[in-house]
């Protein structure tokens, strides 16, 4: 905590958390939001965030914690959960918040009526809830790529494109930009979003084409694993401001 008021004294701070489980039947936890809503008082962030995941649910009429990041079904019934959580949220915090499209390993098996595509389902919990969208660029790629290993995604980046420009801008509060790995093993291929390297040209790529559907956009780069020198990581921040330029001034 003494780091981050140290931090704070001297730049603006951004909360992004993964345990709230907004996607979650049973509910937030009351702890964990109440202990959020104490840093955030604390801190003064500029903006919090979350995903559209849920970890919390009911095994053997017990309470459990997956600790993990598990994809919700972009169903009504879901969409009104999450609606439901966001909003309470946002009250005990009284503010804005921001809630961000998943990488997701596992699918759910609907049939194509009972489900939204998964932008119609977050641009349609922006307008219910009054939340901003934190759209992760690199996970969006992801999920691409495990589609086409899996024969249901014949050209990834037109896919992502697609996704884009399926989301109002007028929804999209913060970007996220990262690097992923391929596993393959006796399991088979799989695309991770793991934030061990450097953003790869094709991710680039699609931020480029946000930037010039969402505007400038305040900007994450996620390093979290594998963690390089600083120089790295500037020139990283320094690629993602200068296509910011490039772009603004096209479009000027």
């Amino acid at each position: 905590m003494a780091v981050l008021e140290r931090g704070r004294s001297r730049y603006p701070i951004s909360l992004h958390g993964v345990g709230l489980s907004l996607g979650s039947a049973t509910g937030l936890d009351p702890w964990h939001l109440d202990q959020l809503a104490s840093l955030v008082q604390r801190i003064d962030p500029v903006r919090v965030s979350d995903h559209a995941s849920f970890a919390r649910g009911v095994i053997s009429s017990g309470l459990v914690h997956a600790s993990d990041l598990l994809p919700i079904p972009f169903t009504v019934e879901a969409l009104n959960v999450l609606c439901g959580n966001v909003q309470r949220v946002q009250e005990r915090l009284k503010r804005p918040f921001l809630v961000e499209n998943l990488s997701a390993y596992l699918r759910w098996k609907l049939a194509p009526e009972q489900t939204l595509s998964e932008p119609v389902f977050l641009n349609t919990l922006a307008q219910r809830s009054g939340c901003a969208l934190l759209v992760d660029v690199n996970n969006i790629y992801v999920n691409a790529l495990n589609a086409q290993l899996g024969g249901q995604c014949a050209d990834p980046l037109s896919d992502c494109k697609d996704w884009l420009d399926q989301i109002r801008p007028e929804n999209v509060g913060e970007l996220h930009l990262a690097g992923h790995c391929r596993v393959n093993d006796t399991h088979g291929e799989i695309v991770i979003d793991d934030h061990g390297s450097r953003v790869c040209p094709q991710v680039w790529e699609l931020y480029r084409y946000a930037i010039s559907r969402f505007g400038a956009v305040p900007t994450l780069i996620e390093w979290d694993t594998d963690v390089p020198p600083l120089d790295t990581l500037i020139d990283e921040a320094a690629r993602a401001r200068a296509i910011v330029e490039q772009v603004l001034t096209v479009m000027s």
